[in-house]
């Protein structure tokens, strides 16, 4: 059991990067498809629409951080909350960057024939980053109050 418990923290220290770098794999990929699609349709803009297709990356950079701030020696007093402060906000990372590539492929659709909304087109991306941004903070702040190790 004893075997069990440290490779749940293991396991935790990691998930946030995991978990965050397979959203944003899927969420950039989205908006990347949506991106190739309107450069087929469009003179001009490609540029916009490739940096709004990598917003999703975000999530990886977060879930880097937390690994970080989780990482230490891992015992059966820290591993329980490491395992579920990683895993937890790395699932959270990943939906978040997957549901941000669907809101900026949207983006980049209605961008093709109507670039005037570009900006307000992106703003629900934006609000799905503050939700990974909440997550990103509370996790930091829960890790603080992690005992240290061995």
């Amino acid at each position: 059991m004893h075997a069990l418990i440290i490779t749940l923290g293991w396991i935790g220290i990691f998930a946030p990067t995991a978990f965050g770098a397979i959203g944003s794999i899927l969420g950039c990929a989205r908006g990347g498809h949506a991106a190739c699609g309107a450069m087929l349709e469009t003179e001009s803009g490609h540029g916009r629409y490739v940096g709004v297709s990598a917003l999703p990356s975000s999530q990886t950079i977060y879930g880097i951080v937390v690994m970080l701030t989780l990482n230490r020696d891992v015992s059966t007093a820290n591993a329980p909350g490491i395992f579920a402060i990683g895993t937890l906000v790395g699932i959270t990372m990943m939906l978040s960057a997957m549901a941000q590539g669907a809101l900026c492929a949207s983006a980049i659709n209605v961008t093709k024939s109507k670039p005037e909304v570009f900006g307000l087109s992106i703003a629900p991306a934006a609000v799905v980053e503050g939700f990974a941004v909440f997550a990103f903070v509370f996790a930091l702040v829960l890790a603080g109050g992690l005992p240290t190790g061995g």
